[in-house]
């Protein structure tokens, strides 16, 4: 065991938190598995808790295999990868299989393991890379508008445009991680002004097109109308049947929950294991398991700020905070959509959510996290060397 942790590096509170919320996903994933079992998707409860279990243990190996490479090759992965993820973005646009539970196509089919894979979350991750290293690479020059478009923009706006028809939640996401990502690191707010004023104007656009021309992406852009519309609206209709049983979930709970495995609503919530797990976990566990799990969340985001901040370069500071923001903005989402205050986006809570992709490419961005504060420890102990010479005799002998 003391071998285990002695090849683990990187800041210890963000392992403790990651493993902290893999080991409680567990427990609401395997309660509302009896559901699924129940309703058809082919396998019983043991066999999905331990497709989770899969999932969070090649979720690990990818966090630790991640995070033993040197930041600093990231850099040039993000750019090889780019090519790569528009053109699994491409294929996953014209022959994407649609996912349980869901009308949309979003999903590719891998052949020969026969696992379905999302590439727009693979996609996230490599852009916000790709965008902090660029970020870093002019972080010294006088940023002009102009000369920005082909090596940024463009980039950003394949990936969105290529997206944004089957998964609008993840498209808008990606482009506000992109805006905040480019903010911080010293990008001018009059340009992004422009680019968010662009962006609206190519959004009314597409509505507009699949509007008039509604056989190219059925029912895409209806969806998204009637999800806002239902939001907005007090009268109940089909589009609130989700909401409406996530809110008897949590008012269900109270203060200190019904019980582990002994929630009623994951009966009558379709994704009671993805979407709307939030709320299954409330009413099991109250509103103090609901504050808890916010908790840990805010106490990520607290570490992935810290990490970011004793970066040694400007290019671990933005791309620590480009990968891992994403993360707890998701998470923040899916809790707002659980209490209504934020129109049904189909977004996973991380690491607690069922669902390989999902949990793999969060793995992957945290992964990224620690081989940032893998490199600052590693700084930090051969200083530490260097000012005691009688460790590098010891080391010597």
């Amino acid at each position: 065991m003391q071998q285990v942790f002695k090849n683990i590096k990187g800041d210890r509170l963000i392992w403790a938190i990651v493993a902290l919320l893999a080991i409680f996903s567990f427990l609401p994933v395997y309660s509302a598995a009896s559901n699924l079992a129940y309703n058809g998707v082919g396998r019983g409860t043991f066999s999905i808790f331990f497709g989770h279990f899969m999932h969070l243990l090649l979720g690990f190996l990818i966090v630790f295999i991640v995070h033993k490479i040197p930041y600093r090759y990231f850099r040039a992965i993000s750019i090889l990868l780019l090519p790569v993820v528009l053109m699994l973005l491409v294929i996953t646009l014209m022959q994407g299989s649609s996912g349980s539970g869901t009308n949309t196509s979003r999903w590719i089919q891998i052949p020969v393991v026969g696992v379905s894979f999302q590439t727009s979350t693979f996609a996230f991750v490599v852009l916000m890379v790709y965008v902090a290293h660029y970020m870093s690479r002019v972080k010294d020059k006088v940023i002009a508008f102009k000369e920005s478009i082909l090596p940024l923009w463009t980039p950003v706006f394949f990936v969105l445009v290529l997206i944004l028809p089957a998964n609008f939640s993840t498209a808008a996401i990606m482009f506000c991680m992109v805006v905040v990502l480019v903010f911080l690191g010293g990008y001018p707010v009059r340009y992004l002004a422009v680019i968010i004023g662009l962006g609206i104007v190519a959004l009314t656009l597409f509505v507009l097109t699949a509007k008039a021309f509604p056989d190219a992406m059925p029912n895409r852009v209806d969806t998204w109308m009637s999800r806002v519309e239902s939001f907005t609206d007090d009268a109940i209709t089909e589009e609130d049947y989700q909401i409406e049983k996530a809110k008897i979930a949590i008012a269900s709970g109270g203060v200190q929950g019904v019980g582990p495995g002994k929630s009623t609503q994951k009966n009558f919530l379709p994704q009671s294991s993805s979407d709307f797990i939030f709320a299954i976990i409330v009413e099991e566990y109250g509103l103090i398991g609901g504050f808890i799990l916010l908790f840990f969340y805010l106490a990520l985001l607290f570490r992935i700020v810290i990490v970011s901040q004793k970066s040694d370069t400007i290019f671990g500071t933005l791309v620590v905070l480009g990968v891992g923001l994403p993360i707890v903005f998701q998470a923040l989402i899916n809790m707002a959509v659980a209490v209504q205050l934020f129109p049904v986006t189909g977004q996973t809570l991380p690491l607690i959510s069922s669902g390989g992709t999902s949990i793999w490419m969060t793995c992957l961005a945290i992964g990224i996290i620690l081989s940032v504060s893998a490199k600052r420890e590693e700084i930090v102990n051969k200083e530490q060397r260097e000012d005691n010479p009688l460790d590098i005799l010891t080391e010597a002998i």
